[in-house]
This record gives structure tokens, sequence and C-alpha cells, in this order.
């Protein structure tokens, strides 16, 4: 038996980071890791998906970038060489992991953990079994795709994970779910030469982003041939020696469309089950989630949880947040949780991304804002790459400018986030963004735009 001060549970980006930031905290810190470094983040989730909608990006713009003067013939795609690309971007990242664990002289341990009380588990790898006794523990042990009864995973019926790993582009696909997952997916997959279906049981795809960044979007989907059924019931799936039938229902009509495969991707499972948290008193919120206080803290006071497992959007980089939270909590820090400055990013075609209140949610709120929009479509960077769909959108309090949230649609969208984040973060006002300097051409000059906007100094616009 090893006695720790913390024991981490699940190696993906909440809980390395957590185990890492314990030990700068001066903590004992042991994880335990069931399946691969990095989590499904890394391995089979952002990573590797990025990967393909790079791709994706690169192969068709190959193709159709004639209005720039580049005339490209018999563009090939060569599949087993982009997963092997895609391979080698995983294993550098997983490696880089654990060379970090290692090097902040973090045991690492594999094996599924089950709890004997608060302050025991026992970890099984196979036929091995071993006991660990801690002070503190931090589960952050993600979550899985949800899977449909009529809907059960094979070799046509996939999920996510799958989906990254087809053995050629298909020539047809049908993705249920129309959220950031399937969207994303269904966008490379349609760069690559697919002919995509996506099937939506809600009244539009991307919930979640306001209907007029999502339109934009759904225009760049409609131009890449994509067909988006919203308001439909995917009712079941017959396989065939050459793929699938999938049936649905739309308008009180029932359907048919034919396929390759069908990308199951209607949300995500937290790992919180098997693991005997409730013989220890742990209560759990609703959907499987458990009940966490502001420093990550559970109802059992020693133990911690992290990330998907917890309410709040499944976002990587908020997994990290919380688990330095719940690091430096362990330490005695006053350290707590304050999710108004986490962006949130679809990398769709063009890209979405949103960080803090949207005007329909500041107002429900009873804020009264200032809210302005600057398009791409002016913004001399924009138009050197041939990139003018979309907008930024900022939203400042009324009464002093408070920047308090932020909307990007548009090319790199989800790199000009950052800036509005750290804005929020630091308290700052529509005036500090206009009046900082932006370097010219670049694409950061549409935020200072709309910006000067709000504060009523606009100079690239006629009437404000």
């Amino acid at each position: 038996m090893k006695y720790i001060d913390t024991l981490v549970i699940g190696a993906g980006p909440g809980g390395y980071v957590a185990a890492i930031r314990a030990t700068k905290m001066r903590q004992n810190v042991t994880i335990v890791e069931r399946e691969y470094l990095g989590g499904v983040c890394s391995n089979v989730g952002c990573i590797p998906s990025k990967v393909m909608i790079s791709v994706g990006h690169r192969f068709e713009q190959a193709k159709h970038s004639d209005e720039m003067g580049i005339v490209a013939q018999e563009v090939k795609l060569d599949w087993t060489k982009v997963q092997k690309f895609k391979n080698g971007v995983v294993s550098k990242l997983v490696d880089g992991v654990e060379s970090l664990l290692i090097g902040n002289k973090i045991d690492i341990v594999n094996g599924e953990a089950y709890f004997v009380d608060a302050n025991t588990v026992r970890v099984i790898d196979g036929a091995n079994t071993q006991t660990y006794t801690f002070k503190n523990a931090i589960l952050a042990t993600g979550s899985r795709p949800v899977e449909i009864p009529t809907f059960q995973f094979t070799e046509r019926v996939i999920n996510s994970n799958g989906a990254l790993s087809l053995p050629e582009v298909p020539e047809k696909l049908v993705v249920i779910g129309g959220g950031y997952i399937g969207t994303e997916l269904g966008s490379a997959y349609a760069n690559l030469g697919s002919q995509v279906t996506i099937i939506e049981g809600g009244k539009d795809i991307l919930a979640g982003f306001e209907k007029q960044m999502t339109q934009i979007v759904k225009k760049g989907l409609k131009k890449k041939g994509v067909e988006v059924v919203v308001g439909a019931s995917a009712k079941g799936v017959e396989e065939n020696e050459k793929g699938v039938v999938v049936t649905y229902e739309a308008g009180g009509e029932e359907k048919t469309v034919e396929a390759n495969y069908v990308l199951v991707t209607v949300g995500r499972r937290p790992n919180t089950d098997e693991m005997g948290l409730e013989a220890i008193g742990i209560e759990y919120a609703e959907h499987g989630l458990l009940k966490v206080d502001k420093q990550c803290r559970t109802s059992v006071p020693n133990i911690y949880a992290i990330g998907d497992i917890v309410s709040g959007p499944q976002l990587a980089h908020k997994a990290s947040y919380e688990g330095k939270v719940a690091a430096e909590a362990i330490a005695g820090e006053k350290s707590i949780v304050d999710y108004l400055a986490i962006p949130a990013v679809c990398f769709t075609d063009p890209e979405l991304a949103t960080v803090g209140y949207n005007e329909e949610q500041a107002k429900a709120e009873g804020i009264e804002v200032k809210a302005a929009k600057f398009p791409f479509a002016t913004n001399g960077r924009a138009l050197a790459l041939n990139a003018t769909e979309g907008f930024v959108k900022l939203i400042a309090r009324k009464e002093d400018g408070l920047l308090i949230g932020a909307q990007i649609v548009g090319a790199g969208a989800s790199d000009m986030i950052a800036e509005m984040a750290l804005a929020i973060e630091a308290g700052m006002t529509a005036e500090d963004i206009a009046l900082t300097i932006h370097a010219h051409p670049t694409l950061g000059e549409i935020t200072m735009g709309a910006a000067e906007v709000i504060i009523g100094r606009p100079i690239h616009v006629v009437k404000a």
C-alpha cells in the first residue's frame, strides 16, 4: 500500500494539468489512467479532429482557388498519409504529456480506479491490483459518446472516435446531431469530398451560438453541398454490404437516406459510473454529473471533481482551468472558479467563437448593454485571405462601457477570441480596446473597429 498526498484519476487535459499544478504546490502526486495519457482530447478528440479539419481546408482550397489565380489540376488526397500525419501529431502531444508528468516526478499508474473508502482506492490493471491511500483526490475521468439504442455502434454506425480513423473518405456520410462535434466533422468530410447529410432534432444546428452566427455557417455548409435537416427525429438504421440506410422523420413524413457510414454525435456521457462513488457518499447532480462547489470540491470534502463530469460546457480548457483551481484549493489557497471569461470555439467553416454574455443573455439578466458588429468584409487582411464572411460583435455594459461579452464568426475566430477573453477577465472597457493600437493589416483590427462603434468614434463605417 502506498500513501500519497493527492491522487488524480484521469490523465486528460484536466487531470494532467491538475497533477502538475499540485506538484508545484509541493504535493506528492500519483496519476491513474486506464486508457491513454492526454485523454480523449489528445487522442481521439480535439487534436486529431483539428488535423482532419485542417487537411480538409487545404484540400478544398487547393481545388477552389481559381478566383485568386491558383489553378490546380488533379488535386489528389492520399488518405494513408493523412492518417499517418494525424497519428504523428497525436503521438508528439501524448509523448509531451508523459514527459511533463515524469519531469515533475509524478507517478503514473495504469488501470481502473475503484474507491474502497474516502481515502483509499484499488487500481486494477488486468490481473494486477494495487491499493493506494491518499489524503485528497481529484476526479478527472472525462466522458464518452452517447449511444442511441436504435443506433448501436458497429463498423458502419460510428461515434466521433471512429470518424477520425475511417479506412477511406466515405462517398456519403450521414451525421446524427448538429452540435459542434457533428458540424465540425461533417464540414471536414464535406471538404474532403463526402456528400454529407446532417440530421438535427432541434430547431437549428449549433445550439448555444447566436442564430446570426450560425446562419453564416449554414450558408457555408450549403455551398459545400451539405444537406441540413432540422426538427428531425432519427428512427433507426439498417446495414448492408455497401453501407447503411438511415430512417428519420421530418415534417410529419418518414424519409430514408443511404450512406457509407452514419456518425452519431448526440452528446457525451460523464464517466462517473463503476468507480464506487455512491458507496463513499458522493452526491450526484442530473445526468450522472457530480455536485461540486466553487473550488470543485464534491460532497466528500477531500475529493474534488473537474471537467466533463461536472456541470458546464464540455471543453478541454475548462477542465484544465478547473484542475488548477482544485489543486490550489487542496493547497489551502482561496482559488474559486469563475466561468465568465471562458471562451467556446467551434471549428466550422467559418469558425465560431464566443466568450461572456451574448446580447440576449445580458438582457435576460437585466443588464442594459450596447452592442456593435463590425464585418470582415471591409478588413484588408480578410480581403487578402479571400475570407470575408463573418463579423465581430462586442457586448458592453451601457452605464460604463465595461466589456461583458463577444461573439466572432469568421476566419481565425478561434485565435481572435483570446483578446476578448483577456479583456473581460481584466475588466477592460470598449474604449480600452479602441485605444489599443492593432497592427495593420490584421484580422484583429475588426475587433478594434467594433469597439470604436460602441464608443461612438468609428473610422471605417459611414454610419454607426
